[in-house]
């Protein structure tokens, strides 16, 4: 191992699912994670990984490159046009337009009735507030990665 490589980087460049979301839905995007890493999920959030004088767009550029799968969370409040989470989203474009067409990279996942991006249009999405929602999003993890 490099002497350069601290164990927390081992975990930092782990993360196989990244979730982008509005902060104002930070409540229903925490109990996502927290259902997500139950099942055995590696998920990456911001309000858990970022640390205290990290360079947070850094880190984020990071871990949505370094992602298997970016979980976009919409809601009324996600397509509103001020936030962060519009650059996430440009950013796991790019990096999905690089990938096989057949691939799954980004998950388009409704927390509520709501719009779908233009951006996003193309990709099937999945309602979480629909009876078998979670189950149909863990399906689509469950064949795209690897569980812990």
């Amino acid at each position: 191992m490099n002497k350069f490589l601290h164990k927390s980087d081992l975990k930092k460049q782990s993360a196989k699912v990244f979730l982008c979301y509005s902060h104002r839905d930070q409540g229903a995007v925490h109990t996502l994670y927290s259902r997500l890493k139950k099942d055995g999920v590696e998920v990456w959030l911001d309000r858990e990984k970022l640390l205290p004088g990290q360079n947070w767009k850094h880190e984020i550029r990071g871990a949505i490159t370094r992602s298997q799968i970016v979980i976009v969370c919409l809601s009324r409040q996600f397509n509103k046009q001020e936030g962060y989470r519009h650059e996430e989203l440009k950013i796991a474009l790019k990096k999905a337009a690089l990938l096989p067409d057949e691939e799954i990279f980004i998950i388009p996942t409704r927390l509520e009735k709501c719009d779908t991006p233009d951006s996003l249009r193309h990709l099937h999405r999945v309602d979480l507030f629909e009876a078998d929602g979670y189950k149909k999003l863990m399906q689509a993890l469950r064949k795209h990665i690897t569980l812990m």
